[in-house]
């Protein structure tokens, strides 16, 4: 185990087509967002690199690229750590999401038939599966499915770009309270799957609206913790 502390088996393989520095931009963007690598931790290009199997240039591109994006924090003389966000930083990113998939459940409401709504229930079903198994990881991709879903069934091309851009972000915090979550997130879910097969506008908004505090506070929270 090198010094970079990657779990094993964590390490993406880097098979996509693509320009190399894309893929190993998206495979540090992977282990960044999952927290294989933690926030405040020291990202060694050497070490990097010889994890995903490419010289140091590749990794130096992304480095400087996640740090453009704020994911990592390029310091002088003392090399790249991965980006420790505020509290501040997680409560925007947390309002606007909540704002994006508010409005996303309401169109949904309006526009889901049959077999939407089936796939939201298939992905519920699963999520809930996950957290009974106390498979973290899983629970976390499969609650980013069940939201862009919704996002999908919502039918607006813009507001699904918009919130697009903010889902990495959004599972980078979701993560450390999955676990915290567990099953009343899915109970959650239960409920919305309920209002927008009634078509109940209102009420879809109030419960997306209420689920996606409950992630914000519960974030909060441990960072008090």
């Amino acid at each position: 185990m090198l010094s970079t502390g990657l779990p094993q088996g964590s390490v993406p393989k880097l098979e996509r087509p693509g320009p190399l520095r894309d893929r190993v931009y998206g495979a540090l963007l992977e282990l960044i967002t999952t927290r294989a690598l933690q926030p405040g931790q020291h990202l060694v290009e050497s070490e990097l690199a010889g994890h995903l199997g490419v010289s140091r240039q590749p990794v130096r591109e992304a480095l400087q690229r996640l740090n453009t994006e704020g994911w990592v924090d390029l310091r002088p003389a003392q090399g790249a750590f991965v980006h420790e966000p505020t509290d501040a930083e997680a409560d925007q990113l947390l309002t606007v999401r909540t704002l994006l998939e508010a409005e996303a459940a309401r169109l949904a409401a309006v526009h889901a038939g049959g077999d939407g709504v089936a796939a939201l229930e298939a992905l519920c079903a699963e999520g809930e599966k996950a957290v009974a198994a106390d498979d973290v990881d899983a629970a976390v991709a499969l609650n980013a499915r069940f939201h862009a879903k919704v996002m999908e069934l919502a039918g607006n091309a813009v507001l699904a770009e918009l919130a697009g851009q903010v889902d990495r972000r959004v599972r980078w915090y979701y993560t450390p309270i999955a676990r915290q979550r567990g099953r009343q997130s899915w109970v959650e879910h239960r409920e919305l799957i309920a209002a927008i097969t009634d078509r109940d506008e209102q009420r879809a908004t109030e419960l997306m609206r209420q689920h996606t505090e409950h992630t914000r506070t519960s974030y909060h929270a441990r960072q008090r913790a």
